[in-house]
């Protein structure tokens, strides 16, 4: 049996690993704690239109880019300070979640925020976090934590390569290491071994009655090696609607759409449609 020394140190040594890939300011902290005050009370039977009664709660919070590039290691990184469209969505679901699960602590939110960040839910450095999001997408579906329902409204399975961080290795510090290339090499062929569902452009007018409130949506884009380009959360406004909220690039925070989605997306050049999944 386990001396009791024992057991408090291995749980000590338990924590400082945690605390060691955790990487939080004291203002996100209170950021979060805050933001668990706010939220509280906002859960609704339907569960997307909670995703975007959250998603409103941070309107006009800043752009910011790369914000989990920090440090020499992966870690878990939190930051409610500045958004970019991927973590917007992220901890818009990871707050969403914690309402239904009725766990309003900041532990309890970061277990939220690494099973949606990485894959299979576990942060193992960074090739583990889930770069492309059409595998965000697939491997939080595989999870449970949400439904990719593209081909379900008229999507169809298109066939693309890709490999933008392996043929721009240079753009990603992280990838100067040579396993951690190799990982996202691995990752690049898992997803070239799969179709990716695409709702086109042209089809969204007429499937947008299909869309619901609180759906996750990916602009899948025509850019050579690149999947997706930006995302955000379907929200259906007082014209009926669907628009899209999101960590906008043009304003530079947080907004939702004026044009409809399916006005909006025909305004970026390289954008041939979206994807979307429905979370659970």
């Amino acid at each position: 049996m386990l001396s009791k020394y024992i057991i408090a140190l291995l749980i000590f040594t338990s924590q400082n690993l945690l605390a060691q890939q955790i990487t939080c300011s004291p203002k996100d902290r209170a950021a979060v704690e805050n933001k668990l005050v706010e939220i509280n009370g906002m859960l609704q039977d339907d569960f997307g239109k909670t995703m975007v009664s959250i998603g409103k709660t941070f309107m006009k919070t800043p752009y910011v880019a790369k914000t989990l590039e920090i440090g020499n290691t992966e870690t878990l990184v939190v930051n409610l300070q500045g958004l970019d469209c991927t973590t917007f969505v992220e901890n818009v679901l990871a707050f969403s979640l914690l309402l239904r699960q009725q766990e309003m602590s900041f532990d309890t939110y970061l277990e939220n925020l690494e099973t949606i960040r990485y894959k299979n839910g576990t942060l193992d450095g960074y090739a583990s976090r889930l770069h492309y999001f059409s595998e965000w997408i697939a491997n939080n579906a595989e999870k449970g934590l949400l439904k990719a329902i593209t081909g379900d409204i008229g999507g169809e399975a298109i066939t693309k390569d890709i490999n933008f961080m392996s043929t721009h290795r240079n753009l990603y510090p992280f990838l100067a290491d040579d396993v951690n290339y190799s990982k996202i090499k691995a990752s690049e062929n898992y997803l070239n071994s799969q179709p990716i569902c695409v709702l086109t452009q042209e089809d969204i007018i007429e499937s947008e009655h299909l869309i619901k409130s609180g759906d996750i949506i990916a602009l899948a884009t025509s850019i050579n090696g690149l999947d997706v380009t930006h995302t955000g959360i379907a929200t259906r406004e007082k014209d009926g609607r669907i628009h899209l909220l999101h960590a906008s690039t043009g304003s530079m925070q947080v907004e939702i759409t004026k044009k409809p989605l399916a006005d909006y997306v025909k305004g970026i050049k390289s954008n041939v449609g979206i994807m979307i999944a429905r979370p659970l």
